[in-house]
Protein backbone atom coordinates (compact mmCIF):
# COMPACT_ATOMS: atom_id res chain seq x y z
CA UNK A 1 0.00 0.00 0.00
CA UNK A 2 1.47 3.26 -1.14
CA UNK A 3 1.71 6.47 0.96
CA UNK A 4 -0.58 8.24 -1.77
CA UNK A 5 -3.27 5.53 -0.94
CA UNK A 6 -3.02 6.08 2.99
CA UNK A 7 -3.46 9.63 2.54
CA UNK A 8 -6.62 9.08 0.81
CA UNK A 9 -7.38 6.97 3.41
CA UNK A 10 -6.59 9.53 6.23
CA UNK A 11 -8.32 12.39 4.15
CA UNK A 12 -11.75 10.19 3.50
CA UNK A 13 -11.64 9.05 7.56
CA UNK A 14 -11.49 12.78 8.99
CA UNK A 15 -14.28 13.73 6.58
CA UNK A 16 -16.43 10.75 7.50
CA UNK A 17 -15.67 11.14 11.58
CA UNK A 18 -17.03 14.58 10.58
CA UNK A 19 -20.53 13.67 8.71
CA UNK A 20 -21.12 10.93 10.95
CA UNK A 21 -20.94 13.67 13.92
CA UNK A 22 -23.05 15.65 12.53
CA UNK A 23 -26.13 12.75 12.78
CA UNK A 24 -25.04 11.96 15.94
CA UNK A 25 -25.35 15.41 17.52
CA UNK A 26 -28.67 15.59 15.74
CA UNK A 27 -29.90 12.45 17.22
CA UNK A 28 -28.26 13.24 20.72
CA UNK A 29 -30.46 16.47 20.39
CA UNK A 30 -33.64 15.36 18.92
CA UNK A 31 -33.79 12.94 22.34
CA UNK A 32 -36.63 13.21 24.54
CA UNK A 33 -35.38 14.07 27.88
CA UNK A 34 -37.65 11.57 29.21
CA UNK A 35 -36.83 8.86 26.57
CA UNK A 36 -35.12 5.96 28.96
CA UNK A 37 -32.15 4.13 27.39
CA UNK A 38 -31.73 0.65 26.32
CA UNK A 39 -29.84 -2.00 27.08
CA UNK A 40 -27.78 -4.67 25.79
CA UNK A 41 -26.83 -6.31 29.16
CA UNK A 42 -26.16 -4.84 32.65
CA UNK A 43 -24.52 -1.42 32.58
CA UNK A 44 -24.22 -2.00 28.86
CA UNK A 45 -26.20 0.44 27.09
CA UNK A 46 -27.86 0.32 23.49
CA UNK A 47 -29.24 3.52 21.35
CA UNK A 48 -30.54 3.30 18.33
CA UNK A 49 -27.83 5.87 17.08
CA UNK A 50 -25.15 3.29 17.36
CA UNK A 51 -25.91 1.44 14.38
CA UNK A 52 -27.37 4.35 12.40
CA UNK A 53 -23.65 5.72 12.61
CA UNK A 54 -22.11 2.63 12.08
CA UNK A 55 -24.17 1.91 8.76
CA UNK A 56 -23.53 5.58 7.85
CA UNK A 57 -19.53 5.31 8.03
CA UNK A 58 -19.38 1.47 6.84
CA UNK A 59 -21.15 2.59 3.58
CA UNK A 60 -19.05 5.59 3.06
CA UNK A 61 -15.73 3.73 3.58
CA UNK A 62 -16.71 0.84 0.90
CA UNK A 63 -17.81 3.19 -1.43
CA UNK A 64 -14.36 4.26 -1.48
CA UNK A 65 -12.56 1.33 -0.81
CA UNK A 66 -14.41 -1.85 -1.84
CA UNK A 67 -11.36 -3.67 -0.76
CA UNK A 68 -10.63 -3.14 2.93
CA UNK A 69 -12.55 -5.15 5.39
CA UNK A 70 -14.58 -3.26 8.33
CA UNK A 71 -15.17 -4.20 12.00
CA UNK A 72 -17.78 -2.00 13.49
CA UNK A 73 -18.81 -2.54 17.60
CA UNK A 74 -22.75 -3.20 16.50
CA UNK A 75 -22.39 -5.08 13.47
CA UNK A 76 -19.09 -6.53 13.34
CA UNK A 77 -17.81 -7.85 10.25
CA UNK A 78 -14.10 -9.49 9.23
CA UNK A 79 -10.58 -8.71 10.12
CA UNK A 80 -8.64 -8.94 7.04
CA UNK A 81 -5.22 -8.04 5.95
CA UNK A 82 -6.86 -4.21 5.87
CA UNK A 83 -9.12 -3.68 7.81
CA UNK A 84 -11.28 -0.41 9.37
CA UNK A 85 -12.05 -1.08 13.44
CA UNK A 86 -14.81 1.63 14.34
CA UNK A 87 -16.56 2.40 17.04
CA UNK A 88 -19.68 4.78 15.94
CA UNK A 89 -20.26 6.11 19.94
CA UNK A 90 -18.16 5.16 22.62
CA UNK A 91 -19.43 7.00 25.39
CA UNK A 92 -22.98 5.10 24.71
CA UNK A 93 -23.86 5.39 28.60
CA UNK A 94 -23.46 9.29 28.24
CA UNK A 95 -25.49 9.83 25.32
CA UNK A 96 -28.33 7.25 26.15
CA UNK A 97 -28.76 9.84 29.19
CA UNK A 98 -28.81 12.83 27.87
CA UNK A 99 -24.24 13.44 28.92
CA UNK A 100 -22.28 15.14 25.88
CA UNK A 101 -19.51 13.01 26.36
CA UNK A 102 -19.07 10.59 23.45
CA UNK A 103 -17.01 9.76 20.71
CA UNK A 104 -16.66 8.56 17.28
CA UNK A 105 -13.40 6.19 16.78
CA UNK A 106 -12.09 5.27 12.96
CA UNK A 107 -8.96 3.31 13.04
CA UNK A 108 -7.42 1.39 9.83
CA UNK A 109 -5.12 -1.50 10.16
CA UNK A 110 -2.62 -2.77 7.86
CA UNK A 111 -1.01 -6.06 8.56
CA UNK A 112 -0.87 -5.93 11.67
CA UNK A 113 0.06 -2.28 12.31
CA UNK A 114 -2.32 0.23 12.95
CA UNK A 115 -1.70 3.15 10.28
CA UNK A 116 -4.46 5.93 10.88
CA UNK A 117 -6.61 6.91 13.91
CA UNK A 118 -9.57 9.70 14.40
CA UNK A 119 -11.73 10.32 16.96
CA UNK A 120 -13.89 13.14 17.36
CA UNK A 121 -15.70 14.84 19.98
CA UNK A 122 -19.03 14.72 18.80
CA UNK A 123 -20.54 17.99 21.00
CA UNK A 124 -17.52 19.50 21.14
CA UNK A 125 -16.66 19.24 17.34
CA UNK A 126 -13.02 18.32 18.09
CA UNK A 127 -11.18 16.41 15.63
CA UNK A 128 -8.31 14.37 16.73
CA UNK A 129 -6.59 12.55 13.92
CA UNK A 130 -2.90 10.75 13.66
CA UNK A 131 -1.16 8.98 10.91
CA UNK A 132 1.73 7.40 11.82
CA UNK A 133 4.97 8.82 11.72
CA UNK A 134 2.87 12.09 11.46
CA UNK A 135 2.78 13.37 14.69
CA UNK A 136 -1.11 14.07 16.49
CA UNK A 137 -3.03 16.64 15.22
CA UNK A 138 -6.59 18.57 17.11
CA UNK A 139 -8.39 20.51 14.88
CA UNK A 140 -5.56 21.48 12.88
CA UNK A 141 -3.13 22.18 15.86
CA UNK A 142 -0.42 19.54 16.77
CA UNK A 143 -1.00 18.04 20.13
CA UNK A 144 1.86 16.60 22.91
CA UNK A 145 1.35 14.67 26.51
CA UNK A 146 1.58 16.21 29.23
CA UNK A 147 5.00 15.69 29.96
CA UNK A 148 4.40 14.62 33.92
CA UNK A 149 6.55 12.86 35.90
CA UNK A 150 5.08 12.47 39.85
CA UNK A 151 2.22 10.67 40.79
CA UNK A 152 1.16 12.63 43.28
CA UNK A 153 0.85 15.53 40.84
CA UNK A 154 -1.07 12.65 38.23
CA UNK A 155 -4.54 12.44 36.96
CA UNK A 156 -5.37 9.38 35.69
CA UNK A 157 -8.77 8.32 34.40
CA UNK A 158 -9.61 4.57 35.39
CA UNK A 159 -11.73 3.06 32.91
CA UNK A 160 -14.45 0.23 33.63
CA UNK A 161 -15.43 -2.87 32.14
CA UNK A 162 -18.48 -4.90 32.75
CA UNK A 163 -16.50 -8.27 31.33
CA UNK A 164 -14.65 -8.33 34.45
CA UNK A 165 -15.67 -8.54 38.24
CA UNK A 166 -15.58 -5.41 40.11
CA UNK A 167 -13.00 -6.09 42.76
CA UNK A 168 -9.54 -5.61 40.15
CA UNK A 169 -11.01 -2.34 39.44
CA UNK A 170 -11.88 -1.24 42.65
CA UNK A 171 -7.98 -2.74 43.46
CA UNK A 172 -6.30 -0.41 40.63
CA UNK A 173 -8.39 2.73 41.58
CA UNK A 174 -7.07 1.84 45.27
CA UNK A 175 -3.56 1.42 44.03
CA UNK A 176 -3.41 4.44 42.27
CA UNK A 177 -4.86 6.37 45.12
CA UNK A 178 -2.30 5.51 47.73
CA UNK A 179 0.16 6.44 44.78
CA UNK A 180 -0.92 9.76 45.26
CA UNK A 181 -3.19 10.10 41.51
CA UNK A 182 -6.37 11.67 40.98
CA UNK A 183 -8.46 9.01 39.78
CA UNK A 184 -11.46 10.06 37.08
CA UNK A 185 -14.06 8.11 35.28
CA UNK A 186 -15.55 9.86 32.88
CA UNK A 187 -17.31 6.80 30.47
CA UNK A 188 -15.53 7.18 27.16
CA UNK A 189 -12.58 4.83 27.17
CA UNK A 190 -11.66 6.96 23.55
CA UNK A 191 -12.00 10.33 24.97
CA UNK A 192 -9.86 9.30 27.70
CA UNK A 193 -7.32 7.81 25.52
CA UNK A 194 -7.76 11.29 23.27
CA UNK A 195 -7.06 13.65 26.57
CA UNK A 196 -4.54 11.85 27.47
CA UNK A 197 -2.92 12.48 23.80
CA UNK A 198 -3.89 16.63 24.41
CA UNK A 199 -2.61 16.79 27.20
CA UNK A 200 -5.92 17.15 29.84
CA UNK A 201 -5.28 13.89 32.26
CA UNK A 202 -1.66 12.07 32.43
CA UNK A 203 -3.01 8.50 31.57
CA UNK A 204 -5.12 6.15 30.83
CA UNK A 205 -5.68 2.74 32.59
CA UNK A 206 -8.57 -0.32 32.07
CA UNK A 207 -8.21 -4.14 32.69
CA UNK A 208 -10.16 -4.90 29.50
CA UNK A 209 -11.16 -2.58 26.60
CA UNK A 210 -12.01 -3.57 22.87
CA UNK A 211 -10.00 -2.52 19.81
CA UNK A 212 -12.78 -0.68 18.81
CA UNK A 213 -12.73 1.82 21.49
CA UNK A 214 -8.61 1.54 21.72
CA UNK A 215 -7.39 1.39 18.39
CA UNK A 216 -7.39 5.15 17.15
CA UNK A 217 -6.34 6.73 20.46
CA UNK A 218 -3.44 4.05 21.29
CA UNK A 219 -1.64 5.98 17.75
CA UNK A 220 -2.41 8.99 18.84
CA UNK A 221 -0.86 8.93 21.77
CA UNK A 222 2.32 7.44 20.29
CA UNK A 223 2.06 10.17 17.97
CA UNK A 224 1.82 12.77 20.06
CA UNK A 225 4.97 11.12 22.16
CA UNK A 226 3.23 9.14 24.42
CA UNK A 227 3.70 5.63 25.65
CA UNK A 228 1.20 2.74 25.97
CA UNK A 229 1.52 -1.10 26.46
CA UNK A 230 1.19 -3.25 23.78
CA UNK A 231 -2.42 -3.94 23.39
CA UNK A 232 -2.06 -6.26 20.22
CA UNK A 233 -0.20 -9.04 21.77
CA UNK A 234 -2.31 -12.15 22.11
CA UNK A 235 -4.54 -10.84 19.16
CA UNK A 236 -5.89 -7.71 21.17
CA UNK A 237 -7.68 -6.67 17.65
CA UNK A 238 -10.46 -9.83 18.09
CA UNK A 239 -10.32 -10.37 21.96
CA UNK A 240 -9.54 -7.12 23.33
CA UNK A 241 -6.76 -6.29 26.21
CA UNK A 242 -5.84 -4.56 29.41
CA UNK A 243 -4.75 -1.12 28.23
CA UNK A 244 -1.75 1.43 29.78
CA UNK A 245 -1.31 4.49 28.10
CA UNK A 246 0.14 8.04 29.49
CA UNK A 247 3.12 9.84 29.67
CA UNK A 248 6.66 8.38 29.20
CA UNK A 249 7.73 9.80 32.71
CA UNK A 250 5.00 7.90 34.36
CA UNK A 251 5.32 4.36 33.09
CA UNK A 252 6.90 2.53 35.05
CA UNK A 253 4.88 3.76 38.50
CA UNK A 254 1.57 2.92 36.60
CA UNK A 255 2.60 -0.75 35.49
CA UNK A 256 3.37 -1.12 39.16
CA UNK A 257 0.31 0.59 40.42
CA UNK A 258 -2.32 -1.18 37.76
CA UNK A 259 -0.64 -4.35 37.53
CA UNK A 260 -1.01 -3.81 33.49
CA UNK A 261 2.59 -5.77 32.02
CA UNK A 262 4.08 -3.88 29.15
CA UNK A 263 3.00 -6.91 26.85
CA UNK A 264 0.01 -8.63 28.04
Amino acid sequence: MTTESLDMRFAAACAIAREAGVLARKRFLERPRSQRPDFKGPQDFLTATDAEVEELIRSRLSELFPGDSFFGEEGGGSFERNVWVVDPIDGTANFARGIPHFAISIAFVREGRVEIGVIYDVMHAELYTAQRGRGAILNGESIRVSGLAQMNQATVEAGWSSRLPPEPYVTVVDNLKKAGANVRRAGSGTLGLAYVADGRIDAYCELHINSWDALAGLLIIKEAGGWTNDFLANDGLRKGNPILACTPELADALTRATGIAREP
